[in-house]
């Protein structure tokens, strides 16, 4: 059973509600991290947890709402190991799997339906990476990516 992360903030939780609610009933294990409402709260306080889960593997993967998703992503991204994606649509979410093997994917309550948010879950859930010409460049994410430039004279 594939086990999935989440971590919202205020502005993410009900699509994280709506799209927990779908999840479950598909047969996924969710771990929630929370948030538990709409009170505002600071989004890498939950966003980052779920991001850990997925990278020391105690999750497959993880989903990550906000209002836009814009900064749910900057906070995944920050975490070793991790490649998260905002998703905006179908399209965008399959091909962050196909081509970048994302196995984070960051969502924005206040961009897409619910409908669409799930539906976006869904395309990413369902497509595979593709590897070739895309493995490579992952490896350079993870190598060249995690290294300070030195300063240009």
């Amino acid at each position: 059973m594939t086990k999935i992360a989440l971590g919202a903030d205020h502005a993410g939780y009900q699509m994280k509600e709506a799209v927990k609610a779908h999840l479950e009933i598909q047969g996924y294990e969710i771990v929630d991290f929370g948030t538990a409402n709409t009170a505002a709260v600071d989004y890498p306080d939950y966003c980052r947890p779920a991001a850990e889960s997925v990278a020391r593997g105690d999750s497959d993967c993880g989903l990550v709402f906000g209002g836009s998703g814009n900064g749910e992503a900057m906070v995944a991204n920050k975490v070793p190991g991790i490649r998260c994606g905002v998703c905006w649509n179908i399209e965008s979410a399959r091909l962050t799997k196909e081509h970048n093997n994302a196995n984070v994917i960051a969502l924005g309550g206040r961009m897409v339906s619910q409908a669409e948010g799930i539906a976006i879950v869904d395309a990413w859930l369902n497509a595979a990476f593709q590897g070739g010409r895309h493995q490579r460049r992952i490896e350079k994410i993870e190598t060249n990516c995690r290294e300070i430039p030195e300063k240009r004279q």
